[in-house]
């Protein structure tokens, strides 16, 4: 417990982002009085946009917080390189400019986005190994080594005068990831010896119970299910698992084939994890213009788009319109991976795509050819028994992951257990642990080269088109407020006709003439009054005829 002397100087933790969600993770750990707090960041993610905000790439955290406190910001810690914990960097840092940490693998996918992205900012990053100490500012903090799917995933054990908090990331209990260091489990249990105070912890898979299967429990199976292949096998799964990349080249050549790369990305994290060593001992990959030319009983692809990106090679591969790359009947497709929640129906598709050629499909249902990189309830009380938090905080995890992290945590008997949400300042020390203020917090949406609240992107009323359409209309009239000419008009996803078969035009048109021609001569010589009786008399009409609140933008040009 910190001493007396110690009681205002507190360490809080204010979540932006991945509090109540998964994706999207932003988190700060302040220390110091209530005035005068210096903040270290740790992670920096995204989340994907769904139907509600169409034509949006990517959702980021908010930072006016971040902005307004920049001057004791002392850095930025990335656990790993997934785009739900680092994917908001270049987009997000060159507001902040602070130093960034991350591990070697991190930072050189960082680097390989940034070419990729035309104006991105170079990030100076400050290369960390998994076991080292860095002083940050006030932060003493430790990375230590975790397992997940990704190399180079770091718990970080941060440490403070008012005490040590350890912040998992994303994490299993793991002893052969298949690639790079496992779970140190002693390390943890010399950390928990030392005193933890609190712990905030990935709650991901907190309703399921017993403990994940080992990435090397997949690679068995993998090429039990590639040696009963009849003819080519296509392997999609998470571009950034190259524990899983691996295990699909050595499955193929364990049976004789040769393994095609299909997908930018998956390009991008093989040549990073071949720089890290990483793949050494593997036989080449091919690009996929060798696919023409391989027997198609001694050919594996290697796929992007497990969780049916519509731009991604399987999507593609699976429609029949992939420039090089074509399936057939008694080829098989392994979805070496999960769908992520909200992905089902463009999974869905590429599934039925698949089955209508008569393509055979092996999913985690079928066979072990996925397992989770998130811990099960009886990983967690491993972590906890090695750590004996005093305070636990879940995070990383929806609203229901959460509160049954939470209460597991008090079935355990952890002494304080808080719930928080993005937004909320949390102090974490012991016996005093509690949300005790808040901050700004929302999110920003990347709208092609635009980012800013969604609402001024105009997400809102792009919504607003999607369900109901637009009409845009144009009158001319003179200075006393007269039409010189029937209404320009243009209907946008409307209905030709109504029931009767009258074009909507022809309604749209007669409604907006009568409400002008109805407005007083002496005061339709307003032409915003004129454009307002139009706007209403056009939408009134349309949602009697269609049943739908059409948008409605009128301009008026008066000569």
């Amino acid at each position: 417990m910190a001493s007396a002397n110690n009681k205002k100087n507190e360490i809080v933790f204010l979540p932006l982002g991945g509090v109540g969600e998964i994706g999207m993770n932003l988190g700060l750990y302040g220390y110091g009085p209530e005035d005068d707090r210096t903040w270290l960041i740790v992670d920096c993610g995204v989340s994907f946009a769904g139907p509600d905000l169409p034509g949006i790439d990517v959702i980021l955290p908010d930072i006016k917080f971040l902005e307004d406190e920049v001057d004791n910001i002392v850095g930025m810690v990335i656990t790993h390189a997934h785009e739900d914990h680092y994917g908001g960097i270049l987009h997000l840092w060159p507001f902040l400019k602070v130093p960034v940490y991350a591990t070697a693998f991190t930072a050189g996918l960082l680097a390989a986005k940034a070419e990729s992205e035309p104006g991105a900012e170079e990030v100076p990053v400050t290369i960390v190994k998994q076991g080292e100490r860095h002083k940050i500012g006030p932060f003493d903090v430790e990375f230590v080594a975790m397992a997940h799917s990704i190399p180079e995933p770091c718990a970080l054990a941060i440490r403070t005068p008012a005490g040590l908090v350890l912040h998992t990331g994303d994490w299993k209990v793991d002893p052969t990831p298949g690639v790079g260091l496992p779970i140190d489990l002693d390390r943890l249990a010399g950390i928990g010896r030392e005193g933890v105070m609190a712990l905030v912890c990935d709650s991901t898979n907190a309703v399921r119970d017993g403990i994940s299967p080992s990435e090397r429990d997949v690679a068995v199976e993998l090429k039990k299910v590639i040696a009963g292949a009849k003819q080519r096998v296509a392997v999609t799964t998470f571009a950034s698992n190259v524990a899983r990349i691996r295990a699909v080249a050595e499955a193929a050549a364990a049976n004789g084939r040769d393994v095609v790369i299909v997908g930018r990305s998956m390009h991008r994290v093989i040549a990073v994890a071949s720089e890290l060593g990483y793949m050494d001992g593997l036989p080449q990959f091919h690009d996929e213009e060798a696919f023409g030319y391989l027997p198609r009983n001694k050919t594996v692809l290697l796929c992007t788009g497990s969780q049916g990106e519509s731009r991604a090679a399987l999507a593609r591969i699976a429609a029949g319109d992939h420039r090089n790359v074509a399936l057939s009947r008694d080829d098989t497709v392994i979805f070496s991976s999960r769908t992520i929640p909200g992905n089902e129906k463009a999974v869905a598709e590429v599934l039925n795509n698949l089955a209508d050629n008569d393509i055979k499909i092996v999913t985690d249902k079928d066979a072990l050819v996925h397992v989770s990189g998130h811990p099960r309830r009886g990983e967690l009380e491993q972590l906890y028994k090695v750590l004996n938090p005093k305070v636990v905080l879940p995070v990383h995890g929806e609203p229901l992951h959460l509160a049954t992290h939470a209460a597991f945590a008090r079935e355990l008997g952890v002494p304080e257990v808080v719930r928080g949400k993005n937004g909320d300042i949390i102090r974490l020390n012991e016996g005093r642990a509690a949300v005790i203020d808040e901050a700004p917090s929302g999110i920003l949406v990347k709208d092609g080269s635009v980012l800013d609240d969604p609402e001024v992107t105009g997400v809102k009323e792009r919504r607003k088109l999607s369900f109901a359409g637009a009409a845009i209309v144009s009158l001319v009239v003179n200075r006393a407020g007269d039409l010189l000419s029937d209404p320009d008009i243009a209907l946008l996803g409307l209905p030709d006709t109504d029931d009767d078969g009258e074009p909507m035009e022809d309604i749209v048109i007669k409604a907006i003439v009568g409400a002008v021609t109805s407005i007083p001569k002496a005061r339709r010589k307003d032409k915003d009054l004129v454009g307002e009786a139009a706007r209403r008399a056009a939408r009134s009409e349309i949602l009697d005829v269609w049943g739908k609140k059409t948008l409605c933008k009128v301009m008026v040009t008066q000569l």
